[in-house]
């Protein structure tokens, strides 16, 4: 758990995700460079944690989100998957579910830890590199500002696990990339790289250091009226907003129907023993 000093102190850390806040700029890394950030249960705890304390954070102008080591974020954590296929015994990882829904909420975990930093009243810089898969890449859609090495792999990689993109993927891409664009990404889950994303309206800029220049844009943004600031994402987001509630709920209504399902194994168990699947329509 990130320490309750949040906002008090000028730097908080945990296992998983660290936050320094310096001149108004809140730095928040994901920190599982072994694993290229992928998301088990306590990671999931720990983003949701980090992006849930910034709201009320004191002097916290811009956020700019990051990974360690040498990804973004790659998405589950395998061990999930293999989970959900029966392929493995092992217990559920600390943290909790990450399909848990708390009341009073539009959001399960899942979905809160992309969500959040649209909640959040300060601009959200990512600055991604390396991976920025399934739910990695749904963080980072979770931005305002997407700055982007040209190299990085990004994918709407859900359905090549039989699963959909339910951590608001679906709505951010509709919100972010013409219609036919968001379907071809989903549908066929390929890897693009950072240009295509770029030219795709995936990413705001490229860059070869973009975690230098994410926080030298968040300098520049701490560096104008707060008020002004927050008041500008406000009308933005009161546009941009609209219908997710409901969109949210579908998502988890529809993955819901396919985690478990005889296709969604299959495409598991094939992916991992390295074979072609056999689907039953």
């Amino acid at each position: 758990m990130i320490c309750e000093t949040l906002g008090m102190s000028d730097r908080a850390t945990n296992d998983r995700v660290t936050v320094t806040i310096s001149d108004g700029i809140a730095d928040v890394r994901f920190n599982r460079a072994d694993k290229r950030n992928a998301l088990d249960g306590a990671q999931f705890t720990a983003i949701e944690e980090a992006g849930e304390q910034l709201k009320t954070a004191e002097g916290v102008r811009v956020v700019v989100l990051s990974g360690e080591g040498e990804s973004f974020c790659a998405g589950l954590d395998f061990s999930m998957f293999s989970s959900m296929a029966g392929l493995s015994e092992q217990p559920a990882e600390p943290g909790g579910n990450p399909g848990e829904l708390p009341a009073g909420r539009i959001t399960h975990r899942g979905q809160q830890i992309c969500w959040v930093w649209q909640e959040l009243p300060m601009p959200v810089i990512a600055a991604v590199h390396g991976h920025a898969l399934g739910g990695g890449f749904q963080i980072a859609m979770g931005a305002d500002i997407r700055i982007a090495h040209p190299d990085t792999k990004w994918s709407v990689r859900e359905v090549h696990w039989g699963l959909v993109p339910d951590m608001t993927g679906t709505f951010m891409l509709s919100r972010l990339v013409r219609s036919d664009v968001a379907r071809e990404l989903t549908y066929t889950a390929r890897m693009v790289d950072g240009r295509e994303a770029y030219d795709l309206g995936l990413v705001t800029r490229l860059s070869e250091n973009p975690y230098d220049d994410a926080m030298e844009l968040a300098g520049e943004i701490a560096g104008r009226s707060p008020g002004a600031v927050r008041g500008s994402k406000a009308l933005f987001n009161r546009m941009f907003a609209e219908g997710a509630a409901d969109q949210f709920a579908q998502e988890r209504r529809i993955i819901g129907e396919q985690i478990g399902s005889p296709n969604q194994i299959e495409a598991i168990r094939s992916n991992m023993e390295r074979r072609s699947p056999n689907f039953v329509d």
